[in-house]
């Protein structure tokens, strides 16, 4: 038998394309990747990847293995579920991944409140942009401003929030409407519903700056720097004023998601409830 942990490196290797981004995924330094990679490959007598100058790439023969070790991953991963979700109690941790200002603003500073009613679990809040995997458990619970479209998770609608235009006073004192500069995401950001509202308010008015999280445009707002659409959650600031917008204001949907395999695991059961109430925003 094949050393399930070299299988394990390379399907992530295989999959995130990158030394690397499979070691930020395993958690390990990218030599280790490329130590557990070369040991399957003496153990199958495969060249499995090309060794170039600034990436691997997959041999014919990897494509194939690298099929067969992601169908494997998630057979380990399903026993993984399978064990989380059969115990009993409310013991142990619950992961909970979450956009970072939704981790910062709305979750984190309620954990108290979660901890107190189940002083026998412990919580691990990631604040992160991207989708985590509940698949490879990345996460017990997802937070997510859409639904998500895989059969395999269950999807829980439980807010929403708007946005609305805030400035600085004293940048609304020394600006007409006519001078207002914005605060933006960048490209890679560019179809998201906040920033395509954004950009209708502003026009043919300046976009003065492209900042890629909302803590960012937060504080370029307070400062000064211009006009930032933000959750009416951070807008409730004093070192901010909103200000009206000719357009409708844009809202976004808070889901819940969860695996099927875990939905009645009772850490996870206990922290939904416990989100559905702290992100349960008009």
């Amino acid at each position: 038998m094949n050393d399930w942990e070299d299988l394990r490196h390379f399907a992530a290797l295989a999959r995130d394309k990158s030394l690397s981004a499979a070691a930020r995924r395993l958690g390990v330094d990218h030599a280790t990747v490329a130590r557990r990679v070369a040991a399957l490959e003496a153990s199958l007598k495969l060249k499995l990847v090309d060794r170039r100058p600034r990436a691997y790439v997959l041999t014919a023969d990897g494509e194939r293995i690298a099929v067969l070790a992601a169908g494997m991953e998630e057979g380990a991963y399903a026993v993984e579920r399978a064990a989380a979700a059969g115990q009993a109690g409310l013991a142990g941790s619950v992961c909970i991944s979450a956009p970072p200002t939704l981790a910062n603003t709305l979750i984190a500073p309620r954990l108290g409140e979660l901890l107190g009613r189940h002083p026998g679990l412990s919580v691990r809040l990631i604040g992160e942009k991207r989708s985590a995997s509940l698949s490879r458990r990345e996460a017990d619970v997802a937070v997510r401003l859409s639904r998500p479209t895989e059969n395999s998770l269950v999807a829980r609608k439980v807010g929403s929030f708007s946005f609305a235009l805030y400035a600085a006073p004293g940048y609304l004192a020394t600006h007409t409407p006519a001078q207002y500069g914005f605060i933006a995401y960048d490209e890679s950001l560019e179809d998201v519903p906040q920033q395509r509202w954004l950009k209708a308010v502003a026009g043919v008015r300046t976009i003065v700056a492209r900042i890629n999280d909302l803590e960012g445009h937060r504080a370029a707002a307070r400062a000064g720097v211009g006009m930032a659409a933000l959750p009416l959650f951070m807008g409730d600031d004093p070192l901010l004023e909103a200000v009206p917008a000719r357009l409708k204001p844009v809202s976004r949907d808070i889901w819940l998601v969860v695996h099927r395999d875990m939905r009645r695991a009772e850490p996870v059961r206990a922290a939904m409830d416990f989100l559905a109430v702290a992100l349960a925003q008009k």
